[in-house]
């Protein structure tokens, strides 16, 4: 991306300097587009539920930015003399059972044969232009909050070499399905400075994205990280996905890891979520009237670090 030109278009109030979630571009005084895109490949079995997660996966990008999804369009690679049609079909329904839930009408789409099996969704959203939450706001003195656990990769990974249960598999689903809607709404109702989705760069690599971008410091507490425990045991038998020690590699420059966390800690910590949880940075006297709002809707949002002033662009893990 560095290599193309910088947007210099006023209509354009989020582009992709800050490396946010989404786009947003001003219609009117009054109104927004939030649009984003995303696809993957399989990450379980079952092709329904593969479709419900892709689809809350590319919903959470509105919803990082405190935006309501409005409009989708599909976006298939389908390996046609690999898989039945009715695979496509079962996708297809669990992607729209889930848009539909987050009252997002998926109005069309488009196919190409490939050599491996995707899906994800274009989604087109609204929000105010004034209301708009970036992942450039956090404070110093701000507290941070995540609403989702981590370790899905690792267990993803675990299933690929056949060594992850069905009920370990389910109990995941349902996390990397469930939508962000309630959580994004509650910030919008409370108030917050600053907020971003965990997804492939893993915990450490969106947060940060977000330090870089507000241009401050952040102090993460291990023992306060919600972990899948499950991960904790397929990540110490190995099951480590590539994409987890790219990104391990990636932000360590900018990590201070506390001297007594081991190696699989630090991998854990960059586990590539698949419709991850959003990070919350709150001003600290709204921190538990959000809290109360999120766990009264059958949210947990644990608080896991602070930032800080200095220094800047810089990550210490306790």
């Amino acid at each position: 991306m560095e290599k193309l030109p910088k947007i210099n278009d006023p209509r354009v109030l989020v582009g992709f300097n800050t490396a946010d979630d989404a786009g947003v571009v001003r219609i009117s005084d009054e109104l927004a587009l939030v649009q984003t895109v995303d696809l993957f490949t399989p990450i379980v079995d079952d092709p329904y539920v593969y479709g419900q997660i892709s689809a809350a996966n590319s919903l959470s990008d509105v919803y990082a930015m405190g935006g309501t999804p409005l409009s989708a369009l599909n976006i298939v690679g389908f390996p046609k003399s690999t898989f039945p049609i009715e695979v496509l079909a079962a996708i297809l329904a669990g992607g729209q059972d889930k848009a539909a839930e987050a009252d997002t009408v998926i109005v069309g789409g488009h196919t190409i044969s490939d050599d491996e099996l995707k899906y994800g969704l274009a989604i087109t959203g609204t929000i105010h232009p004034d209301r708009i939450i970036t992942n450039a706001g956090a404070r110093a003195g701000d507290l941070l909050l995540l609403t989702k656990p981590i370790g899905v990769g690792t267990i993803t990974t675990a299933l690929k070499n056949g060594k992850a249960t069905a009920e370990v598999i389910d109990k995941i689903s349902r996390i990397m399905a469930t939508l962000n809607r309630t959580a994004s709404e509650c910030c919008q109702l409370i108030g917050v400075h600053a907020m971003t989705d965990i997804t492939g760069f893993g915990l450490l690599g969106h947060a940060l994205e977000m330090a870089q971008a507000s241009h401050v410091g952040m102090t993460l507490h291990l023992n306060d990280i919600p972990i899948i425990p499950e991960a904790i045991e397929t990540t110490a038998m190995g099951a480590v996905p590539g994409g987890t020690r790219a990104n391990h590699l990636y932000v360590a420059p900018r990590i201070d890891y506390a001297a007594n966390l081991s190696l699989d800690q630090q991998l854990l910590l960059n586990d590539p979520q698949t419709s991850g949880g959003l990070l919350i940075a709150v001003a600290e006297n709204k921190a538990k009237q959000l809290q109360n709002m999120l766990e009264d809707r059958g949210v947990s949002a644990p608080i896991i670090g602070e930032i800080v002033s200095t220094p800047v662009g810089r990550i210490r893990i306790l």
